[in-house]
């Protein structure tokens, strides 16, 4: 029987207003921690409730940007300081709706805080150069123009710090949003969506739709009046995205999936190797596109490596990430859980040796819950699936070499090109790695995990579409360069 923690219902936001969908139906957040716990509800929309958050986006659009950097930015201001008080609340609502551990999600909202005043800055900073003309009697600058109408897609491994980096460079740009998340997340996105309301944002400049990707985000993908989507998620999606927005001449930004290696080479301090891959690998359940996947090791400290990881991870203690003490909580739901298992699973049929986890806890107070616990496997090659395949779960595959060069080369033998680290004391070792890593996002003697939200952030080959998000390069995607030529 299911017990409902938080008994309101989440209506859509649409031209500042709080509504019911058309459909009249509701779906389920169902918390990962119990399958039996309703943590809130959120509204089943249809194309037309999108099509009202479309227009509603398309009416503010000239306002918004007429508003000016500096107003705009005000305003981001307001957000940050709103979502700063609400961090507990929000924090404990992504607890129970995700899974992660309450530490991780007030850690994230925290993210999400930085992230806006960084933006609210940006109001304040220049939008163009002057450019000198071959014309004496000439003024020639840049300027730059929002693209209109952004629908932003977000997963819901980060419900609050993603949609912020898409939602606050876009506003600031200049841009109006219609905003869907994932539906796995939506009441904790619903909950960050009302910082906006309370800070008083104009009608219209942010709209909130919740329901199916079918739906909903193919809704966005489509319609004529989107002029940009920004997109965070499962590659396979991403590629729909993306071929949708090309087929109407929309500017699209893809972030999707990764599998990212960590190089321990035979001079690295091995006690920090071992605590970066367990937090980058094994933290919010392995579930970051940047998480570490794979961890290549040089044979020669293989085995003492190894040892020191497996007795960390013996020690992890898997709860539902509000119990003190709980270090990795849940799957985020039972589709995750049961993906997880499968390349558990395809992991031993096609040979890798399992060194610990593997299975559900024993805990009875655990049984109704989407668990797992933190999993490694030996003896992996590049063919295995667990080597080629995202699995987004705390499954690390461990993999023996006997050079940089073979580590590198193993590294880079994948479709995905979002992150990778390597740990080594050498300074020739760490420029090696740097040139020829097929990666966006290469760390030294760091965890594979996290970008400062200062910096670009985006990946290679199958990761990426190529444009980067966060830090100054979100201007790229969200506007476009006006090139002015002035005569007297």
């Amino acid at each position: 029987m299911q017990t409902e923690v938080f008994t309101k219902t989440y209506f859509n936001y649409i031209n500042g207003e709080w509504v019911e969908s058309e459909s009249g139906e509701v779906i389920k957040s169902i918390s990962p921690a119990n399958r039996f716990e309703v943590v809130g509800k959120v509204q089943k929309s249809t194309i037309t409730d999108l099509k009202a958050a479309v227009d509603a986006a398309k009416t503010a659009k000239k306002s918004w940007w007429k508003l000016g950097g500096p107003s705009r930015g005000n305003y981001l201001f307001k957000v940050a300081d709103i979502l700063e008080a609400s961090l507990d609340d929000i924090a404990e609502t992504m607890t129970r709706e995700m899974g992660k551990t309450l530490l991780e999600a007030k850690g994230e909202t925290a993210r999400g805080v930085a992230i806006l005043r960084y933006y609210a800055g940006e109001g304040m900073r220049k939008s163009g150069d002057v450019i000198p003309s071959s014309d004496s009697g000439a003024l020639m600058f840049t300027t730059r123009a929002p693209l209109g109408v952004v629908g932003v897609i977000t997963p819901w491994n980060f419900p609050v710090a993603i949609p912020i980096w898409k939602i606050a460079p876009a506003l600031i740009y200049g841009n109006t949003v219609v905003f869907k998340p994932a539906t796995e997340a939506a009441v904790t996105a619903a909950k960050m969506v009302e910082c906006f309301e309370r800070a008083g944002l104009p009608k219209g400049v942010l709209n909130f739709v919740t329901g199916s990707g079918s739906v909903i985000g193919n809704g966005l993908i489509e319609h004529p009046d989107i002029n940009g989507i920004t997109f965070t998620g499962s590659s396979a999606t991403g590629k729909r995205v993306g071929q949708g927005a090309v087929a109407r001449g929309a500017k699209f930004q893809l972030e999707m999936g990764g599998k990212n290696p960590v190089i321990v080479t035979e001079d690295a301090d091995l006690a920090k190797a071992v605590e970066a891959v367990i937090s980058g690998g094994l933290k919010s359940t392995g579930q970051k596109c940047t998480c570490t996947s794979r961890v290549i090791v040089h044979e020669k400290v293989y085995e003492a490596f190894k040892e020191l990881l497996l007795e960390k991870v013996r020690s992890i203690k898997v709860g539902d990430g509000l119990s003190e003490g709980t270090w990795m909580g849940p799957c985020a739901s039972e589709s995750q859980l049961n993906t997880v298992k499968y390349y558990i699973k395809v992991a031993k049929k096609e040979g890798a040796v399992l060194l610990c986890g593997g299975d559900q806890p024993v805990d009875p107070r655990l049984k109704d819950g989407f668990y797992i616990n933190p999993t490694v496997f030996e003896g992996v090659t590049t063919d295995m699936a667990i080597a080629q395949e995202e699995i987004f779960g705390p499954v690390l595959a461990l993999i023996k070499v006997d050079s940089l060069e073979e580590a590198i080369e193993i590294a880079n033998d994948s479709e995905y090109g979002l992150s990778a680290s390597i740990f080594t004391a050498n300074i020739g070792k760490m420029l090696t790695f740097i040139d020829d890593m097929e990666a966006g996002l290469v760390r030294i003697n760091a965890e594979s995990a996290g970008v400062e939200l200062q910096a670009p952030f985006g990946g290679m080959k199958s990761s990426s579409s190529g444009s980067r998000e966060q830090g100054e390069a979100a201007k790229e995607f969200f506007t476009a360069i006006k090139t002015v030529f002035v005569k007297g």
